[in-house]
């Protein structure tokens, strides 16, 4: 699947941004190679993902596909820095 770019809008953008990840490190996050895995939320199909910003920070975030015009756009739900205890859990698994 061909992704064509971020679906950021003032619904999205004040929830990602409100914990002090930049768009900019989301954006990162994503078009490396995060880990990625299905969120259980019951009303739409979300994903999980945790990666690292160019900077080395983790990041957890939740996100989802959307088609706009035929495009398959990434659309970030929320983020955030993880904490040392998640870091060393995530580290641990892989």
């Amino acid at each position: 699947m061909q992704i064509r770019g971020f679906d950021w809008d003032s619904g999205n953008w004040p929830k990602c941004g409100q914990h002090g990840v930049s768009r900019e490190e989301i954006e990162q996050v994503l078009t490396s190679t995060p880990a990625v895995m299905p969120d259980p939320h019951p009303d739409e199909p979300r994903m999980r993902a945790i990666g690292r910003t160019a900077t080395g920070r983790y990041v957890f975030m939740v996100f989802m596909l959307r088609e706009r015009d035929g495009q398959k756009l990434l659309r970030p739900i929320s983020a955030r820095y993880m904490h040392q205890k998640e870091i060393d859990h995530y580290e641990n698994q892989t």
